[in-house]
């Protein structure tokens, strides 16, 4: 899919939020939807385009696989209150964006960078906002670094974001599950041959969840990007954000990528795990917060994107 996307916007809902005196836009850029949360207010704003993680994830951060946390949601008001507007989509595939699927052996990495930047040119032809910033969640947050160095974004935000590629980590959670040493030299070897481009014949059905022939190619187009290089290729000002009890993106993953831009500004936030609730690091009470959507957004985390967000890029 080409930035070039044709784009045909529909607006099939608009309303008042009594919570915050602000607007919602139902907004389409093809077949894929998303929510346009926009304060009451009389001048210009912010904009930020929240770009989810992985998995099944729709636009209020929850997916098919028991998470229910609302977190995109809960986000947006949250922002809409500090006078910043916000857009947030379900990813191709998924919830109201179902009709822009794509059969697996289709998909790209590729595309869901493409998605981000057409939200990008859509937000940067609406004169209700001063600038636009990218954020980009778990998976989303290498989306968002390489959609903001291909779009007219003023800034740009990591939140529990990985700092290795995807290879790497995969080869470490496999290494953390004591598997066996021929598990993971078999594993490796068969990422090895993906990053050169080479696709896996009659791969092993023990590995079939990394290497099923339906996924290769977008395995393929995933592992050509490495958070730190692209991380350091942005021109814009940069916040990385971590939370100190995520038991699935570590806090060295974001001081791998503050390492690689040593001008990013970082923001640490404790007791925040990933799905950005407040949670222990003990492993049960951190998965219990993920169908937890009464649960605030830990403290900390709207008060440090709201001040980077006023206070970098143009007005």
């Amino acid at each position: 899919m080409k930035t070039t996307l044709f784009i045909l916007i529909f607006t099939f809902l608009i309303m008042e939020n009594t919570f915050s005196q602000s607007k919602e836009e139902i907004v389409k850029i093809d077949k894929i939807e998303g929510t346009l949360l926009i304060p009451d207010a009389k001048k210009t704003v912010p904009v930020v385009l929240i770009i989810a993680g992985s998995g099944p994830t729709d636009r209020n951060g929850n997916s098919g696989i028991g998470i229910t946390a609302q977190s995109y949601k809960l986000l947006a008001e949250d922002l809409a209150k500090n006078g910043i507007a916000s857009l947030r989509y379900d990813k191709r595939g998924i919830g109201k964006s179902a009709e822009a699927g794509m059969k697996e052996d289709s998909l790209r990495f590729e595309h869901y960078i493409d998605d981000a930047v057409a939200w990008v040119n859509f937000l940067g032809k609406d004169k209700r906002f001063n600038k636009i910033v990218i954020l980009g969640h778990s998976e989303g947050s290498l989306i968002g670094m390489v959609a903001a160095q291909k779009s007219k974004a003023n800034s740009y935000i990591s939140v529990a974001g990985a700092g290795r590629p995807i290879d790497e980590i995969i080869l470490q959670q496999v290494k953390d599950q004591k598997q066996p040493e021929n598990i993971v030299n078999d594993i490796s070897g068969l990422f090895a041959q993906l990053k050169e481009g080479k696709l896996i014949e009659n791969p092993n059905p023990l590995y079939f969840s990394l290497f099923h022939p339906s996924v290769q190619r977008y395995m393929i187009s995933w592992l050509k990007y490495n958070p730190q290089a692209e991380i350091k290729k942005l021109t814009i000002p940069t916040l990385i954000v971590q939370g100190t009890t995520d038991i699935q993106v570590a806090e060295s993953e974001a001081k791998l990528l503050k390492d690689a831009k040593p001008d990013a500004q970082y923001l640490l936030i404790e007791k925040m795990n990933h799905i950005l609730k407040t949670s222990s690091t003990d492993r049960a009470e951190n998965i219990a917060t993920y169908s937890k959507a009464d649960l605030p957004l830990a403290e900390g985390l709207v008060s440090g994107l709201v001040q980077f967000i006023k206070e970098n890029g143009k007005n």
